[in-house]
């Protein structure tokens, strides 16, 4: 296996972190308090980084989550290249793809994904779908909604008629929602029920969404650190850096080794579904790794701040929040532990 990025995934990649670098600074997010930032997201649908997803495939994106991560960026970018480009692009009909992809591409479609499969949905025979997700990540920002209902089948729902949206805050500023659905419209993504086709887009998205995500807490722990570094390199204690503490410096090796295996994990699981390969359980080994290491690192980095890591309107506390909310979205360190046990043992 090769994870070094081509050269258009290089050049996306150092694109993406010069976006949000210039634009995702403190002060701009403390100004969007728990939503999100509409001129970040016109800058990077312009510079055409979310209609490149396809194209530069999983590791790719992975690679620009990365860039997402170290800054908290709160744009919807994530779940709309995940459950949005991605997921159609893979699972979608022709007709859907013509329709869909070049309004995800610049901006006007954003989609959010309620996952995993949510027990209380389910088509009616009129083919609406009834029920209610208690929070799906950016649905405030969004005008679709990908939904897995009992069954493990996607469907497709724009945002308006039979839907229902309540504001709903996390533990990170997600611009989270509560959805409710009342026989709202809603299309099967791709062919339909019946043509043994849904589960296993279900699998893949799912696993997608999770090697995605796992990239994304590798950028949020790489930039937590950065900062923790920054912050003992400079502050002095009995005339001595903190840098230059045994005590200091072994806490920063292990989170900087956690870190590490979030990202080299994530980076497998993507490049063997870029080949075509079976990867749902490097999937779930890149999610094990996104919840139990990514908590480590987190805290890590808040604690090397001494009493200003205490300060919740300090640049790092934000990557302690989003990375508590990384390690238990999509499945807790122990669920998906379970479920990766699971899987080996069925020998699938």
């Amino acid at each position: 296996m090769d994870f070094t990025p081509t050269e258009d995934q290089a050049e996306a990649r150092d694109l993406a972190a010069r976006i949000f670098s210039d634009l995702a600074t403190h002060e701009r997010l403390r100004a969007a308090g728990t939503g999100s930032d509409p001129e970040l997201w016109k800058a990077l649908c312009a510079a055409g980084l979310v209609a490149a997803a396809e194209e530069l495939g999983l590791l790719g994106l992975v690679l620009l989550l990365e860039e997402q991560g170290r800054t908290t960026a709160q744009v919807p970018y994530a779940a709309t290249c995940v459950y949005g480009q991605l997921a159609i692009a893979a699972h979608g009909t022709d007709e859907q793809r013509a329709r869909l992809l070049p309004g995800i591409g610049d901006g006007s479609v954003v989609v959010a994904g309620a996952f995993p499969a949510q027990q209380g949905i389910r088509p009616s025979a009129r083919g609406g779908l009834s029920g209610t997700v208690p929070v799906v990540p950016w649905l405030r920002d969004a005008t679709h909604v990908l939904v897995a209902d009992a069954g493990r089948r996607l469907w497709l729902a724009p945002l308006g008629e039979g839907t229902g949206t309540e504001e709903v805050e996390l533990t990170a500023p997600w611009s989270a929602g509560r959805l409710t659905l009342d026989e709202a419209p809603a299309e099967p993504l791709g062919p339909g029920p019946g043509t043994g086709t849904g589960t296993d887009a279900y699998a893949d998205v799912l696993a997608t969404a999770r090697t995605a995500f796992a990239g994304l807490q590798a950028g949020v722990c790489a930039g937590s650190l950065a900062r923790a570094v920054a912050h003992t390199n400079t502050r002095e204690q009995f005339g001595r850096p903190l840098a230059t503490r045994q005590g200091v410096q072994l806490r920063a090796a292990d989170a900087h080794m956690d870190t590490e295996a979030i990202r080299v994990t994530a980076y497998e699981a993507a490049w063997r579904r870029d080949a075509g390969l079976p990867y749902a359980t490097h999937a779930l080994t890149a999610a094990w790794w996104a919840s139990e290491a990514g908590q480590r690192v987190v805290h890590t980095g808040q604690h090397l701040h001494g009493g200003a890591g205490a300060d919740v309107g300090h640049p790092v506390h934000r990557h302690f929040l989003w990375g508590r909310q990384l390690d238990v979205y999509l499945g807790s360190g122990s669920e998906v532990l379970q479920e990766l046990g699971e899987l080996i043992a069925s020998g699938s």
